[in-house]
């Protein structure tokens, strides 16, 4: 059985946030830290972007200003996420384990089997997969936020996407972030992004709000320690790893440090497309 490391919650800014993360992902890439899995929250609140994402064209920056949300550029894809009441996580494993599948629709499974897990076994949520249907594409969102529709193998509760999750694949190393909301302000997600006008701004905040579920809204009430024992468990289960809690190394550190500076809080970063 594989020893991972599980490294618990802890609240810090966005840059800092993603800057561990590649941190992580640098270092496993070389032998140099463990598989780790990772449990986090944002302070204050933050808007990421996938990497691929428009900032200029999709994000209202100078709202994002007014409300005092931080804005940053992930790593992995997707589109954007409001940080705000909600536990994240992130798993980061090299390739050459050959414990997740090459595919990342089928490793995508395999992670969702362990978060579906964990919620239904340890805290009786009736968390379900977003089943494939034969011969039928992904579904598409109607906006720049993420959660606006489920992608397959994401995990659903009452048919609405609970668990937003976005995947990287960089030497040889695998990065996959996840984002679990307490609770989703639709309103507040949407001030943030551009529309032509206030109708279709409307029209994109009703349909997020349809197809988008929190633990909150369906009627759960779990502490982030609650949340992040019960993954860990699913995940280890479905993975057949052992998780040994521990803390970032000295040079994961100051690697995070230096990429907060030099590349996360940067405009040429977050605002490079």
């Amino acid at each position: 059985m594989e020893t991972w490391r599980l490294l618990t919650n802890r609240s810090s800014n966005a840059f800092y946030n993603m800057a561990v993360d590649e941190a992580i992902m640098i270092l496993h890439s070389k032998n140099k830290v463990p598989p780790t899995l990772r449990f986090y929250s944002w302070k204050p609140a933050a808007l990421s972007l996938g990497y691929f994402q428009k900032a200029k064209e999709e994000i209202n920056y100078p709202k994002c200003q007014e409300e005092e949300i931080d804005l940053v550029r992930r790593l992995t894809g997707g589109r954007a996420i409001l940080h705000d009441q909600e536990l994240t996580y992130s798993l980061i494993i090299r390739e050459d384990f050959n414990l997740l599948a090459d595919s990342i629709e089928k490793s995508y499974q395999q992670i969702s089997s362990g978060l579906v897990r964990g919620l239904q076994q340890l805290l009786g949520i009736p968390a379900e997969l977003k089943a494939v249907e034969r011969g039928k594409k992904a579904p598409v969102g109607h906006s720049a936020a993420c959660f606006d529709a489920p992608s397959w193998y994401e995990v659903i509760l009452n048919n609405k996407k609970l668990i937003g999750s976005a995947q990287r694949r960089k030497d040889g190393t695998i990065l996959q972030h996840g984002s679990l909301p307490l609770a989703i302000n639709a309103e507040k997600i949407f001030k943030l992004l551009n529309y032509s006008s206030e109708q279709q701004r409307k029209k994109a905040s009703r349909i997020f709000t349809l197809k988008s579920t929190s633990l909150r809204k369906a009627g759960y009430n779990f502490s982030h320690s609650e949340l992040e024992n019960a993954i860990a468990a699913g995940l280890s289960q479905s993975l057949g790893i052992e998780l040994t809690e521990g803390k970032l190394t000295a040079a994961e550190i100051k690697l995070a440090q230096k990429l907060v500076l030099e590349k996360y809080q940067t405009q040429d970063w977050n605002f490079k497309r």
